[in-house]
């Protein structure tokens, strides 16, 4: 991976680094977010991590919630630092791997980013997806699965199973705008699923 990509010379300007994906890299589970958060930006850890930002940026963070669901599933140690948790059976990723903090990323942007995320998922070779949020559903939706985009959107996919091209995804309502609720029943239905004989036919290789 490219620590001094400049394919997007926008956000070279705005980004502190680039922030590629983070985890176990034997992970039966890939989470995927949009771009990187402010944390982010400052870790290079992407989705967890918490920084002392302001009001706005503290608002537009997924750190806090995602942090707190993947400890509940025994993801996450619970007494590992923020910016750099320690992480179990879980990869963390984003379509983009550099920061605009005023804007989101451009469909250019993300196109540019693809590769990096494809070969991540090549690597990593997950049972499950989770895009996190209506882009990353979206944008995984069209290129990682036989379903419409069209078809799918939040908040009827969030805490379902979908089939994809040899592993399944689990839709994610960003954690920043779910409710107790989508928060509970995300995790009941990811617990049931990590419960389950979840593993595909597609020639699992030994982690």
């Amino acid at each position: 991976m490219d620590e001094a990509c400049r394919n997007c010379p926008d956000l070279c300007e705005t980004r502190t680094r680039v922030v590629h994906g983070y985890g176990d890299v034997g992970a039966d589970f890939l989470f995927v977010g949009e771009r990187p958060t402010p944390e982010a930006d400052e870790t290079g850890v992407p989705l967890v991590g918490t920084l002392e930002t302001t009001d706005d940026e503290r608002a537009e963070s997924t750190a806090d919630g995602l942090r707190r669901i993947l400890e509940r599933l025994a993801l996450c140690d619970a007494t590992s630092p923020s910016e750099r948790p320690k992480l179990e059976n879980v990869y963390l990723t984003n379509l983009t791997r550099c920061r605009d903090p005023d804007r989101a990323p451009t469909d250019e942007e993300v196109d540019s980013c693809e590769p990096y995320l494809n070969a991540e998922i090549r690597m990593i070779n997950p049972e499950v997806i989770v895009p996190v949020g209506d882009r990353a559903l979206r944008e995984i939706a069209t290129e990682y699965t036989t379903t419409a985009a069209d078809d799918l959107a939040f908040p009827d996919a969030h805490a379902t199973t979908i089939r994809g091209r040899g592993f399944a995804l689990v839709p994610m309502v960003d954690p920043r705008a779910q409710t107790d609720d989508q928060t509970q029943d995300w995790l009941e239905h990811f617990a049931a699923l990590m419960a389950s004989d979840y593993r595909q036919t597609k020639g699992r290789r030994e982690r």
